[in-house]
C-alpha cells in the first residue's frame, strides 16, 4: 500500500482515495455492500433474527477457510457455507416456532463453524495474516471482478427483496395475519434466510465474519430507533451504512489500523446517537 498522509487540504486527501485502482475498487465494493447488508439488515432487525444473523456471518469464515484449503476461490467458499447454515437454521423449530430465532440449533451451528474453521486454517497452515484477514476483513485486493461479482449479487438480493417485500413486511410484523390472508410465511421465512446468507457472502469479504454484523445490525437499528415509518427507516438505514463504509474507507486509508476498527466503532456511535435521540424525542 502507498503511504499516504492526511493534510490540511480536504479536498485534496478526498481526492487521493481515488488516486490508485485498488482504493475506487474498495470504495465501489463497499458501496454496493453497505447498499445491501442496510435494506436486508432492515429486515433482519425487524424480524429480531439478529442471532440468526450472527451466526449465518460466522459461517463465512470456515466457509472461506475451507475453500481456501480445498484449492477454490474464497468467495466460493463464502456463498456456500452461508447458505447451507441459512437452510439449516431455517428448518429448524427455533426460527419457525419463534421469531427471534435464539435456539439451540443456531447456537450448535455456530460453535460448530467456528471449530471448523480453525481446523480449515490449521490444516491450510495459514498464518496469522490469513486469520485476521477472515476474521476481520480488508480493503486490500479487491479486483474489478470481485466488485462485478458483488454487485451481481446485491442486484439478486435487492431484486429478491423487491419482490416479496410487502408480504415479508406484514410477515415480520404479524405472522397469524400474513397467514390468514393466504401468505406463505414458513416459506417467506426460510428464503428470507436464503437472502440474508447471500447478503452475509458478500458483506464478509469487505468486513470479514466478524464484523460483518457492524452493517447489519448498526445502521438498520439507529435508523428503526429514529423513526417507525417504514419507507423513511429503510432510506435512513442505506443512508447510515453509506456514511459508516465511505468514512471508515477513507480514514484506514490514511490510518495504519485495519478497516474493520473504524467501520464498527463507526456503526456503534451512530447506533448510541440513534438510540438517545429517539428516547428523547419519545
Amino acid at each position: 500500500m502507498p503511504d499516504a498522509t492526511l493534510s490540511w487540504n480536504l479536498v485534496s486527501d478526498v481526492r487521493g482515495l481515488f488516486d490508485y485502482p485498488f482504493m475506487v475498487n474498495a470504495l465501489e465494493a463497499g458501496t454496493i455492500v453497505a447498499v445491501t447488508a442496510a435494506v436486508v439488515g432492515w429486515y433482519m432487525v425487524l424480524r429480531r433474527q439478529a442471532f440468526a444473523g450472527h451466526t449465518i456471518a460466522v459461517m463465512s469464515f470456515p466457509g472461506a477457510a475451507g475453500a481456501a484449503l480445498a484449492g477454490f476461490p474464497s468467495a466460493v467458499g463464502y456463498y456456500l457455507a452461508c447458505g447451507v447454515a441459512a437452510l439449516t437454521i431455517g428448518r429448524s423449530d427455533g426460527v419457525a416456532g419463534r421469531r427471534g430465532g435464539e435456539s439451540a440449533t443456531i447456537g450448535a451451528v455456530q460453535v460448530g463453524g467456528l471449530a471448523l474453521g480453525f481446523l480449515f486454517l490449521s490444516l491450510y497452515n495459514g498464518v496469522l495474516e490469513q486469520l485476521e484477514t477472515l476474521l476481520f476483513g480488508t480493503f486490500l485486493g479487491i479486483d474489478r471482478n470481485q466488485v462485478l461479482t458483488l454487485l451481481l449479487v446485491a442486484l439478486a438480493v435487492l431484486g429478491a427483496l423487491a419482490l416479496v417485500g410487502r408480504p415479508l413486511l406484514l410477515a415480520s410484523l404479524d405472522p397469524e395475519v400474513a397467514r390468514a390472508r393466504g401468505i406463505p410465511v414458513r416459506a417467506l421465512d426460510i428464503g428470507f434466510l436464503l437472502i440474508l446468507g447471500l447478503a452475509v457472502a458478500a458483506t464478509s469479504q469487505i468486513t470479514g465474519a466478524l464484523l460483518v454484523f457492524a452493517l447489519l445490525v448498526a445502521p438498520p437499528a439507529a435508523a428503526q430507533a429514529l423513526t417507525p415509518r417504514p419507507a423513511l427507516s429503510l432510506a435512513l438505514s442505506v443512508a447510515f451504512a453509506l456514511l459508516v463504509t465511505w468514512v471508515g474507507l477513507a480514514i484506514a486509508y490514511y490510518s495504519i489500523y485495519p478497516l474493520g476498527f473504524f467501520v464498527t466503532s463507526l456503526a456503534f456511535g451512530l447506533f448510541a446517537v440513534a438510540r438517545l435521540t429517539g428516547a428523547r424525542a419519545a
